[in-house]
């Protein structure tokens, strides 16, 4: 059986589809709008995951609406709990698990990225968390115990604040890295090391430089020997977009699905935005880059064709430990790092060959500066 579902159908309702749906609805009153989500649908602040176990913060009080109560005010449909199996793009259907179909006029998949799978020796007998969505997080809670010893593994964006914010709430955490120092991907040396010490200072203890050879329940093992005990063990090494759906449909897929400026995918009446989404500045997994993005697809799909333009759009980590704004150079830019100030309070300008400013890094005190040194970064797109 085939569900009418005319109008746009959005595959995921995270930050991006959600956006998407209320930005469009503001636009046109009229259009059918459908979300198709695996999950129960909630309206929450993803980024919050990771800094939310110090303030007390449950799945209830995560939870700002229900996938009803957001369906309600935006005067949208919401599907829950259901998952789509494939995209018949020449039926203009999607094919959803147990069979029923719901046809669209133009598709938008927002649906995400994974965790990075881990595997190392002994890993297959660990259960090794990690947390991508409310559920996750709700698993990944239970059965955290009062200063219980929690083994982190990877150091950087991600497993900075959820190294800060549990070791803030009272747990043993251990990180473990093979870089030599935390945010290795987005700091210089200097205030990675003054990361390190802001972490330690909480009461982290940090095997940097070092990774793990075999995991066994309760206990982990190192490359140089050393073991960590632990009750509950996190991977947070990063996140692969998720590309099978739009793969299996005949739609080009890179390092996550390749949309143009308009956020279309190499069919004109499918389009991806968000972690999912392969843009030509590469993939974007940032709250700033998805907002701009779901803005300038609302107006396209609402009939005013919006190429994306992204200034450069600065990040802030998480880690009131030491607090960290941070504006990466493009990936494979020329140059190196000026450093300027000691101690917490740094600045780093990223220097391209040609003496133009292409990115920076600043902490403590000095990440004030991050709307201001933006503007004389060059434009993502």
């Amino acid at each position: 059986m085939t569900t009418a579902a005319p109008g746009v159908v959005i595959v995921g309702s995270g930050l991006g589809g959600y956006t998407l749906a209320r930005e469009l609805r503001r636009l046109d009153r009229d259009v059918a709008v459908t979300v198709i989500t695996a999950d129960g649908g909630e309206v929450y602040s993803k980024p919050m995951l990771s800094a939310a176990f110090a303030q007390g913060k449950t799945i209830q009080t995560l939870a700002q609406k229900s996938a009803g109560q957001y369906a309600e005010e935006q005067g949208i449909s919401v599907m829950t709990r259901c998952r789509v199996a494939a995209i018949d793009r020449q039926a203009r259907r999607l094919i959803l698990d147990g069979g029923k179909t719901l046809a669209y006029g133009r598709l938008v998949l927002a649906v995400g990225a994974d965790p990075r799978p881990y595997r190392v020796d002994g890993s297959e007998n660990v259960t090794i968390h990690t947390v991508n969505d409310l559920d996750d997080y709700a698993v990944w809670r239970d059965g955290l115990i009062p200063g219980g010893r929690v083994l982190l593994i990877g150091a950087g964006l991600i497993g900075a604040e959820f190294a800060n914010d549990l070791a803030t709430a009272g747990q043993r955490v251990a990180v473990v890295d093979p870089a030599p120092w935390p945010l290795g991907r987005l700091l210089p040396r200097e205030l990675g090391d003054e990361m390190a010490r802001a972490l330690e200072g909480i009461g982290v203890a940090l095997h940097l430089g070092r990774s793990l050879v075999r995991v066994e329940p309760g206990r982990a093992i190192l490359d140089d020997g050393a073991v960590i005990d632990f009750d509950k063990a996190l991977s947070a090494i990063g996140l692969v977009p998720r590309v099978a759906l739009a793969a299996a449909a005949g739609l080009a897929v890179d390092k996550g699905i390749v949309v143009d400026r308009l956020l279309r995918t190499s069919d004109p009446d499918i389009f991806a935005l968000g972690d999912c989404a392969q843009t030509e500045a590469g993939p974007l997994p940032f709250v700033l880059p998805l907002m701009a993005e779901a803005k300038a697809l609302a107006a396209t799909l609402a009939g005013t064709g919006t190429p994306l333009r992204l200034p450069a759009l600065p990040v802030a980590v998480k880690t009131p430990a030491l607090p960290v704004a941070v504006c990466p150079p493009a990936p494979g830019a020329v140059g190196e790092w000026v450093v300027e100030g000691d101690g917490r309070d740094r600045k780093a300008l990223f220097i391209g060959a040609d003496g133009r400013r292409l990115g920076f890094a600043l902490s403590g005190g000095k990440a004030a500066e991050r709307q201001s040194l933006a503007k004389e970064m060059p434009d993502l797109l």
